[in-house]
């Protein structure tokens, strides 16, 4: 199974989702059988690597953030089982480069797969305060737990994650 992360550029929550995401794979002995990416839905940070605050707050967390900002691109969706946009915009976004509606039906918000979430969104901590960060790492790890919930008896089964 191959799951997509994806915020608007590829330096805050997409990256921090992916590292949850990994280590709740990881917890679930999963991490060999799917296979997680990041990608941003924009151009400005091409390259460069996560925000240092992230990096900072998930680190206080424990979680690792790495990687460098790449940009989605449109031939690559059909590639993915799942594609977990962090925001309607960027869900928006995704489902208007999708080529057909199977690819489009394979986008969702990640927030959906965590039945405690107050909102549907992963906020975007950029122009926020430094407590943002933290959030952020809170509310991607609960979903990523959600996600691997689903999961876990089923990888590879399209009715355990399909809407």
């Amino acid at each position: 199974m191959r799951v997509l992360l994806v915020c608007l550029g590829n330096i805050c929550r997409s990256p921090a989702a992916e590292a949850a995401l990994r280590e709740s794979l990881a917890e679930a002995g999963l991490d060999d059988r799917v296979q997680v990416d990041s990608a941003g839905t924009g151009d400005w940070h091409l390259g460069k690597p996560p925000d240092p605050r992230m990096v900072a707050a998930a680190a206080r967390a424990g979680l690792s953030v790495n990687g460098r900002a790449r940009r989605v691109q449109p031939g690559e969706l059909e590639g993915y089982d799942l594609i977990l946009a962090m925001d309607r915009a960027n869900l928006a976004t995704l489902r208007a480069m999708a080529r057909d509606d199977a690819t489009r039906a394979k986008v969702r918000l990640f927030r959906e797969f965590d039945e405690t979430a107050d909102a549907d969104e992963v906020p975007d901590p950029y122009y926020g305060d430094p407590g943002g960060f933290s959030r952020v790492v809170e509310i991607v790890r609960a979903a990523a737990r959600g996600l691997v919930g689903r999961l876990r008896d089923g990888v590879g089964d399209d009715r355990r994650c399909g809407p």
